[in-house]
Order: structure tokens, then C-alpha cells, then sequence
């Protein structure tokens, strides 16, 4: 992809303008942009417009016009840099003058294989292409200065072919690798688990177990845990509209997290009923409504644009249900945190879904941005949006 041309660049900043004056509202009130906007207003606020977010928030494109973009990770430089899967790249997304609006797109990998998640590490990024980690050099100009290599290989394809990569304190690399199905017991060791290796990408081992779909990792800055969002099984007899609850899981090296024998606080799928192994499992740290399909992830600690209040909280992007008779998610979240643990969450931005229940965009992954503010995807929509006072 080329770069964005001068009038979508000034159609952006028509953007950021119009919703910088419209989200201030009554102190503790939510905003709802678009319903108050004249309608002279609205055709220029644009999608994003029909966002809500908390009083003193405010939010803005940061880029239009890139499909099916998925995770994202920040440069050593600043830059955003964004996964394509269906595309098999990676996007560079920079915003030099600091204007909160990307100056270019363009394409800074190519030829992967379904990559998601992204992560720098020693200023090499890492890519969780479906079949395996690979390792991409890049040059001056922030674009691949020779061909991705594979670090390693685990599982590919299946049921949840996404794959998502951290490294943490220990400098080790993990990656989550979601099970083939809906319910079954796997035939491969690496599936439904976070595994780990070494930084290099040797020594695969399992981290943690009985993870159906972990798709968001984040390590909390303040207990250096890794953290992980869990979607959960499709069709319980006779509540799947309101059960098995989505998770949001604090992972321990060794340990059990259910599946597929076991939902929610240790209760056994109906499928095996197995008591005495659900007791040996653990527990989510919290439970977050049944098919909200939580994503991407991030702790705010970095968030200086936000108030103090956040910077120890999570904010969660749930990419919302497909088999409920009412649509739930397509939201992102605050997970509250105190003494390392989830105590709650509330509603931080709406709006992508409609009270008929239709969307016209799906939130996936969130990030904080080298300026302190928070960068939002959106697959169905083709957009990023950025966050801020």
C-alpha cells in the first residue's frame, strides 16, 4: 500500500478537529459523538464518530483503509507496526510530526504465512505466523532488509489458527496456540497451551494448559505475570447464550486451565463430567460474559495521556459473539487491577454495535503508542483509531 494521499490525510485532520471538540461532556457522563453532532457534523466525524468513551476522552483516526488488520506492536522508533493476515504482511505505520495521524502505509513485510501477533525484541521484530515464529531484520527505512526466519515451528492451522507472541522479563519468548476445535482432547501437545522458548526461539516446552483460545498476552509490569485472554467453548447444553463465561487468565508455569474438561470455576463440561480432574485445574482470575471473544490486551502503565487513575488497569478489546441470539461485545474494556489480581471491569469505548444488535466494526487489539496515547485496530471496519485526553 502506498501513502495516504493529501486528501485523506486532511480528511483526517477534519477528523481529529471535530471529535477533539465534541468529547468533553458532563463530568462521569458517556458521549455518544455521533447522536449529538448536527448532522452537518457527522459525515465528517466518520465512523468513528459513532464511538463512546468516557467523559475527557477523546478519539480520532489514526489510519483508514487497511483490511483485515489485526495486532499490533510499536517500534524501537515509534512507529506502528500492524499485522495483515489474510495478506500475509506486516504494516508500517509512522507518525513523524506527531500529529496523531500516520503520515504513510506502507507494506514493511510480505510473504508470511497468516501472521498476528508481533513483538520487538533486541530491536529484531518477531512474527506468530501460524506454523511458527520467524524473525525479520529490519533495515534503516523500518522495512525487512532480507527474508523472514523461522525461529521455530509449532502446530499450525486448525479450528484457531491465530498465534500471538510476548517476551517477558526473562527475555524468554512465548506464544499462545489455540486448540483445533470447539471441545475435544488434542492430539497434539502443543495445542489449547501458551508454550515457551528460549529468546532465540529453541527449547519448546509448555507453558501452561488447558487454554482453548488464548489470543491476548500481556505481562503486568508491576507482579511480571503473564496474562492471558481466553475465549471459551461454543454450544453448552441447554445456557450457551450466557455460559461458559469468556476468561481472562493469570498463567503460573505447570498449570491446568481446564479445557476442554472443565469451564468456568472448575464446573466439568457435560461431555466428560470428570470432577476429580477439574479440581486440579485452575480457576479464571476473572470471568467476562459468555462469547465476547476477548483479543488483543494491554496494561496501561505506559498511558500518559491518561489519568493516573488508569495507569495501573487493563484495557481488553472484545471482537464480539457469532452464535448469540442478542450480539454481545464488540466493545473494549477496563479491567480494573489491584494487588495483581482483575477486581472488576466496565464499558471503556462502544458503539461498534448497533441496539439492533448489527455492527460495522469489531475492535481486535489494543496498544499504548510511543506519545502515551492508546491505539485501537479494527478488522471489519479497516481501520486504527487512537485514544486520548
Amino acid at each position: 500500500m502506498g501513502a495516504v494521499d493529501t486528501t485523506e490525510r486532511e480528511s483526517m485532520r477534519r477528523t481529529l478537529t471535530v471529535v477533539g471538540l465534541l468529547a468533553v461532556t458532563a463530568a462521569g457522563a458517556m458521549e455518544n459523538v455521533g447522536a449529538q453532532a448536527p448532522d452537518s457534523m457527522r459525515g465528517i466525524a466518520g465512523l468513528e464518530g459513532r464511538l463512546r468513551v468516557p467523559a475527557g476522552f477523546k478519539m480520532s483516526y489514526y489510519a483508514k483503509n487497511i483490511p483485515n488488520v489485526r495486532f499490533m506492536a510499536i517500534g524501537p522508533d515509534g512507529a506502528v507496526y500492524a499485522s495483515q493476515p489474510g495478506r500475509g504482511s506486516i504494516l508500517r505505520l509512522p507518525d513523524a510530526n506527531h500529529d496523531g495521524v500516520a503520515d504513510t502505509v506502507i507494506v514493511a513485510v510480505s510473504g508470511l504465512k497468516q501472521p498476528h501477533g508481533l513483538a520487538f525484541h533486541k530491536g529484531a521484530l518477531y512474527v506468530a505466523n501460524t506454523d511458527g515464529v520467524v524473525r525479520v531484520v529490519l533495515g534503516t527505512n523500518g522495512v525487512a532488509s532480507g527474508v523472514p526466519e523461522y525461529v521455530n515451528h509449532y502446530s499450525g492451522g486448525g479450528g484457531h489458527w491465530t498465534r500471538t507472541v510476548v517476551f517477558g522479563p526473562d527475555s524468554a519468548m512465548y506464544v499462545s496456540v489455540g486448540s483445533t476445535c470447539n471441545l475435544c482432547v488434542e492430539q497434539s501437545p502443543d495445542r489449547a497451551t501458551v508454550l515457551r522458548f528460549n529468546e532465540d526461539g529453541s527449547a519448546m516446552r509448555v507453558f501452561s494448559r488447558g487454554l482453548r483460545n488464548a489470543v491476548g498476552l500481556a505481562f503486568n509490569p508491576q507482579t511480571g505475570a503473564l496474562w492471558a485472554s481466553q475465549n471459551e467453548r461454543d454450544n453448552l447444553t441447554p445456557e450457551h447464550e450466557d455460559l461458559p463465561p469468556d476468561e481472562l487468565n493469570i498463567l503460573k508455569d505447570g498449570a491446568d486451565y481446564g479445557w476442554p474438561y472443565c469451564y468456568g470455576d472448575r464446573v466439568p463440561n457435560p461431555e466428560y463430567n470428570d470432577s476429580a480432574r477439574c479440581a486440579g485445574t485452575i480457576a479464571p482470575a476473572l470471568k467476562i460474559q459468555a462469547h465476547s471473544a476477548p483479543l488483543g490486551m494491554t496494561f496501561l502503565s505506559h498511558a500518559t495521556t491518561f489519568p493516573a487513575a488508569y495507569r495501573g488497569d487493563l484495557l481488553l478489546a472484545l471482537h464480539g459473539s457469532w452464535n448469540r441470539s442478542t450480539p454481545t461485545g464488540a466493545k473494549v474494556i477496563r479491567v480494573h487491577v489491584a494487588n495483581g489480581r482483575p477486581t472488576g471491569e466496565e464499558d471503556f469505548i462502544t458503539g461498534w454495535q448497533g441496539a439492533d444488535g448489527k455492527r460495522w466494526g469489531r475492535p481486535v487489539d489494543v496498544v499504548v503508542a510511543s506519545d502515551g496515547s492508546v491505539l485501537v485496530s479494527d478488522d471489519a471496519a479497516g481501520a486504527i483509531y487512537r485514544v486520548s485526553r
